[in-house]
């Protein structure tokens, strides 16, 4: 067929022969590409030219397996209508009905290096243990996701209570904020458990001052964490930031450290500085 075309009779310019050849080389790659895999559809026009492969687990796992050496790099995302990230649709995900308990993904590839353009190759039905033996959920995924959620304030107990303390006077502080909280997102279409553990605390006393410490403080008469306010008759606004390390695990699977931290902001709370006078009692 290109023979025919390039030495045809009609008035062609040297572009026209280039972009036919072209498009006639792109279809017999697809072609060759097709035949090499049962699962695999091509398509092509004067215009466009398409491919669409339907993978199975093992073939998906050859590929990532084989990224390097054949100089590409491969990634997948949950197939959905609508999405709004490349791992959550914004919708329900499509399953499959085999494997059981697996969902379809579509399979994306492009050339290693760097500003990769990424192009759609096909899909796969992959379950959780698929993704987790691929490497699709990675602890930089699950940091992300570790920092979009919402974890809990550490409450600040001030000592003396009742909104005030003297000048001039170890004032006591503590949060009862230490243990660790979990929560179980969706990535992928595979259920994820996030866990985050309060590591540090950092005290802010509001005036000017601010201690940074690993222990969470005690009720009196411990006195671990306590801070003397020197300027009396003013309205001071402390609070207690914690720092959250975190780790997650896919399905009963074993804990993997999320490479990362979280800070939250506590809440202040007012405390006035008084100045005690002194009384002649008999």
């Amino acid at each position: 067929i290109t023979s025919n075309i390039l030495a045809s009779p009609f008035d062609m310019t040297g572009v026209a022969r280039l972009l036919i050849l072209a498009i006639l080389t792109t279809l017999a790659v697809l072609v060759t590409q097709s035949t090499s895999h049962a699962g695999c559809g091509a398509s092509a026009t004067l215009g466009t030219a398409s491919e669409s492969c339907r993978y199975t687990s093992p073939e998906v796992q050859t590929m990532y397996a084989s990224a390097d050496a054949d100089g590409f790099q491969y990634r997948i995302r949950l197939w959905c209508q609508s999405r709004v990230s490349e791992t959550q649709c914004a919708g329900s995900a499509t399953p499959c009905a085999d494997p059981p308990g697996s969902f379809r993904y579509e399979l994306m590839r492009a050339n290693a290096g760097p500003n990769p353009t990424w192009v759609s190759i096909g899909d796969a039905c992959l379950t959780p243990g698929d993704l987790g033996s691929l490497g699709a959920i990675t602890p930089e995924l699950v940091l992300t996701e570790f920092r979009r959620l919402t974890w809990p304030k550490a409450d600040l107990i001030v000592q003396p209570v009742g909104g005030e303390t003297l000048v001039n006077f170890p004032t006591n502080f503590y949060t009862e904020n230490t243990e660790p909280t979990t929560q179980q997102v969706t990535l992928l279409g595979t259920q994820i458990t996030i866990e985050a553990t309060p590591a540090s605390y950092a005290w802010h006393f509001d005036d000017g001052k601010t201690t940074q410490t690993e222990i969470p403080g005690r009720a009196y008469p411990n006195l671990d964490i306590t801070h003397e306010y020197v300027d009396a008759h003013v309205i001071e606004h402390p609070r207690v930031d914690v720092t959250y390390t975190g780790r997650y695990r896919i399905g009963g699977g074993a804990w993997t450290e999320i490479p990362g931290t979280l800070t939250v902001t506590g809440d202040p709370v007012q405390l006035s500085i008084i100045e005690a006078t002194p009384r002649l009692t008999g």
